[in-house]
């Protein structure tokens, strides 16, 4: 790698951490630059997994406010990130790279849809819980948002581009919660899977160490720095960013 792909490695590390905290697919931004620097596909893949920990683990320090009385909550969707995300990466090593390609544009702009539509569909929820005598959705979401959350950390595990705008779409639409408060659940979660796909790929797969460093320096200032940018953003501004980069990905994962 020479002095300017190393420099190119660490600016899209720091453009990863910054996107992934306030939205997320900063995958999108690291991995294709990965890729020109001449590594194999899996290894950036996993090398990319890898680097980005710090960078998750940086936003959710960031985020740390609006962590506060989310404990239990955290606690019961890192179980479902944790199992996810072991099968997902489980599946990297085993299945061909074709097989989410057709999937996972759809599934991201489903999460669009339900991000656009999610204060609508929450008002609407409430009003019929009213009309049946119930009182706000589940707490922590039911078994639906388990569900949901497992099998969007299984993609996480395997790829992960766009991760965040699922989460936030699931977690919008299942819980009676801000939005801010929200991508700071995500930030954790993502930091579970990114964390746990690595360890696993440890055992497995072949890094580059070199690239692994660069990203983790470039995403754990880009963590703070999206922290810094994501909690001042107004709830409709937010909703507007997370469409844009969800739109940029499904474009890119389509022409790629």
């Amino acid at each position: 790698m020479t002095i300017w792909e190393a420099l190119a490695v660490c600016a899209a590390g720091v453009g990863a951490g910054t996107i992934n905290t306030i939205v997320g697919s900063g995958t999108l931004i690291t991995f294709p630059v990965l890729l020109a620097t001449g590594l194999p596909p899996v290894t950036a893949n996993v090398s990319n997994s890898l680097g980005l920990v710090p960078g998750s683990i940086s936003g959710a320090i960031g985020y740390r406010r609006e962590l506060r009385g989310q404990r239990q909550r955290v606690l019961r969707l890192a179980a479902a990130a944790f199992l996810g995300a072991l099968t997902g990466a489980a599946l990297l090593v085993t299945l061909p790279s074709s097989a989410f390609d057709m999937i996972v544009p759809a599934l991201i702009a489903v999460a669009l849809v339900l991000v656009v539509l999610q204060p609508r569909l929450a008002r609407a929820v409430q009003r019929r819980r009213e009309r049946n005598g119930t009182d706000g959705r589940p707490r922590h979401g039911g078994p639906a948002l388990q569900t949901g959350m497992t099998l969007a950390s299984v993609y996480g595990g395997y790829f992960g581009a766009a991760q965040g705008v699922i989460y936030l779409a699931l977690m919008g639409l299942l819980l009676d919660e801000d939005i801010q408060r929200l991508n700071a659940v995500k930030n954790v979660l993502s930091a579970i899977v990114n964390g746990t796909a690595a360890v696993f790929f440890l055992f497995v797969a072949d890094f580059d160490w070199l690239a692994v460093i660069l990203i983790a320096v470039g995403s754990a200032a880009g963590g703070q720095l999206g922290a810094r940018i994501g909690r001042r953003l107004p709830p409709a501004v937010l909703r507007g960013v997370i469409v844009a980069v969800g739109l940029a990905a499904i474009l890119q994962l389509v022409l790629r």
